[in-house]
């Protein structure tokens, strides 16, 4: 298990638990932690403190696997804990399933020295020694698990800078990209929300030597987070204050907004508070909001445009993943060609249409509801790094044609008059011309969140995406029903492009 190493004091038990926290926080399925330690060094109490964290229950009993082997905990990633002391031979693993809890959790292994020909490269070392009045970690290893926690002790030390260093770490929501959330608690103190968002990795060109990421307009760090979200707070929109930054290392902690959505009980889209973010979009646009916003002192971030290559490389994604995907095979030539041409012609309608700051992922899971306040103060909105300048209509479109809730057709024209209420209440405006981009906007969006969710499966694993695609489809008809889309809803179904189609 070569590679780098970091190392740790830990003063008392306390210590030893917010380690067992920061390790727990960077656990994937697949990872092996690796413990070793002579007695009363600690790993009785990191082991414990670390599956009280997966789980989420301080007070959880964790018994020593000595007897048993292997203890199992289902969790966020479920954990099993292997005590390998009395093993006789390395191969007992195998009867221990050691390969299969690996399949689909991660591995907690004391004694690891019983068995390291089997434990798996990627391992990471955790070697506990008693040092004056208390221990020292050493961590070695490599491979993505390893960074994983070190970026998670680097969190740690972050939070020390912030006054926060004794905080409880839990985990709260991770998204579709590498960013990931926690809440971190202390007595007395609101919880605040600590965000992870490492750069943004760059993928290998796909068109005129540019990676996909910087044709789309992609946030490549947090300081477009920082910087939106204080446009948002200045110009009346609740975001969340952000109390601590490292732009550097992908580090902030903020205000914690809450955690009620726009679903009732039994998961139904609440057509009040959809009509209630509308209105809010509607006070948005009416403003006129900086393109150039300072997130640092001397760090600038200056808001891309939604361009023509930005919105032709996402409704791409529908060629890329989702045609493969229902065919069997690569988008032809001929399929290509017109698709960018009845494209070009639907974007071609855009121009002269109003443009402004669209947060471009404006729906149900990125608006928190707090319901005890007033006005727009009820609406917490997050997740505004990859804003943009565009139309406006767009982030009507993402929250009216929400992608992981099924919105009726009556729900989402509830939720179109009351924006084009609030704006004809606010001033002139151009109801026709908003209605036509708005299904423009739609149809783009909807074809390219087709290709994103079967991307989501094929590339990165997750098929939990897939169950949403027979809704994206619908949204996707629907859009293309205006009269100004004739030519390309034509062209999407003389391709079997809108058809039910099992993956």
């Amino acid at each position: 298990m070569a590679g780098m190493v970091l190392e740790r004091f830990l003063a008392d038990e306390a210590a030893t638990a917010r380690l067992g926290e920061d390790l727990a926080m960077s656990l994937r399925p697949g990872d092996v932690l690796a413990l070793r330690g002579d007695l009363g060094a600690g790993k009785s109490s990191l082991a414990r403190a670390l599956i009280r964290a997966m789980t989420d229950d301080a007070g959880l009993d964790v018994p020593s696997p000595t007897f048993t082997l292997v203890q199992s905990y289902e969790a966020r990633v479920p954990v099993h804990h292997f005590d390998l002391y009395r093993l006789s031979a390395a191969s007992e693993l195998d009867e221990l399933g050691f390969d299969e809890a690996l399949a689909q959790g991660a591995a907690l292994v004391e004694w690891p020295e019983r068995a390291e020909a089997y434990l798996p490269k990627t391992s990471v070392l955790i070697e506990l020694v008693h040092q004056d009045d208390g221990r020292l970690a050493r961590l070695s290893g490599q491979g993505a698990a390893f960074e994983r926690a070190a970026r998670s002790l680097a969190m740690r030390n972050f939070l020390e800078r912030a006054g926060w260093g004794e905080a409880q770490r839990r985990y709260f929501i991770g998204d579709a990209s590498a960013r990931s959330y926690e809440v971190v608690s202390l007595a007395s103190l609101p919880p605040r929300v600590l965000m992870n968002s490492p750069r943004l990795v760059l993928g290998p060109p796909v068109r005129d030597g540019r990676p996909y990421a910087v044709i789309a307009h992609t946030a490549q760090s947090v300081a477009a987070f920082v910087a939106i979200d204080r446009a948002l707070r200045a110009g009346g929109v609740s975001a969340p204050e952000i109390h601590a930054q490292d732009l550097d290392q992908g580090f902030l902690l903020m205000e914690h907004l809450g955690s009620e959505g726009f679903l009732g009980q039994h998961g139904q889209p609440l057509a009040e508070r959809y009509a209630a973010a509308a209105e809010l979009l509607a006070m948005m646009h009416g403003k006129t909001r900086p393109d150039r916003i300072e997130a640092a002192p001397g760090v600038f971030h200056d808001v891309p445009p939604f361009d023509r290559d930005a919105m032709m490389i996402e409704a791409e994604l529908l060629l890329d993943w989702y045609v493969p995907a229902i065919t069997g095979g690569p988008a032809s030539d001929a399929l290509r060609a017109g698709y960018t041409k009845e494209w070009n012609a639907a974007l071609d309608r855009l121009e002269g249409r109003e443009y402004t700051l669209m947060l471009r992922d404006f729906h149900s899971p990125n608006i928190i509801w707090r319901g005890e306040r007033t006005g727009h103060d009820r609406l917490g909105i997050v997740d505004v790094q990859d804003a943009l300048i565009g139309p406006s209509a767009y982030d009507l479109a993402s929250l009216a044609m929400d992608a992981r809730v099924t919105i009726s057709p009556e729900i989402e024209r509830r939720t179109l008059d009351a924006y084009i209420a609030a704006r004809h209440k606010a001033g002139a405006f151009n109801e026709d011309e908003f209605v036509e981009t708005y299904a423009i906007m739609a149809a783009q969006r909807n074809s390219k969140i087709l290709g994103i969710f079967v991307r989501l499966e094929k590339r990165d694993g997750k098929p939990y995406y897939l169950k949403h695609l027979p809704r994206i489809r619908d949204y996707l008809r629907r859009a293309l029903a205006h009269p100004a889309l004739a030519g390309l809803r034509d062209f999407y179904t003389a391709h079997g492009l809108l058809e039910e189609r099992p993956l």
